[in-house]
């Protein structure tokens, strides 16, 4: 039997053409894919948000009228030491010292030196029967405070722990110090 190759494979074959790649249907589900991820990203964003508000530098100043009782200036500022716990009439606190400088701090830091959440808390809770109209705050912190103790602070300014949860001063203003 012999053996005979075909015409057609002996023949050289021509450059085929390539068809241009069909990249529709790619960006069709490139552009789900974006829709769905701006559109969850803007409904996730509503619940991380913290009502905190920017120092007013303006000089404007309001006169107070004869039924109007005084503002509380409620002020927090977290230093090395601790929490200082301020208000319209002063720190407070124990003991005054004659240099506010070297003055103990409200709430002193634990023997571990980590910060008391917890009585800041307390004496928020303390504040707010004083004050139960009051729901502004201001919050400074030093420059080298890292940021997680900073938000601590405002979770511990805003509500109480637990399973009932009250709210304590949600307006947050973050001041410098």
């Amino acid at each position: 039997m012999a053996f005979f190759y075909s015409k057609r494979k002996l023949r050289i074959r021509e450059r085929e053409e390539g068809g241009e790649l069909n990249i529709v249907p790619y960006l069709d589900i490139l552009m789900n894919l974006i829709m769905f991820m701006l559109l969850s990203i803007t409904g996730l964003s509503a619940f991380g948000i913290l009502n905190v508000n920017a120092p007013n530098y303006g000089g404007a100043t309001t006169q107070l009228e004869e039924g109007d009782k005084p503002k509380l200036l409620l002020t927090v500022l977290i230093s090395k030491k601790g929490f200082y716990v301020a208000a319209t009439g002063g720190v407070l606190g124990q003991q005054q010292a004659a240099n506010p400088a070297e003055a103990p701090p409200s709430i002193p830091k634990k023997g571990d030196g980590s910060y008391d959440f917890t009585a800041l808390t307390e004496s928020m809770v303390n504040v707010k029967k004083e004050f139960p109209a009051e729901s502004k705050v201001i919050v400074g912190a030093e420059g080298d405070i890292p940021y997680e103790v900073l938000v601590q602070t405002m979770d511990a300014i805003r509500e109480t722990p637990g399973r009932e949860r009250k709210l304590l001063f949600t307006d947050v203003t973050l001041g410098a110090m």
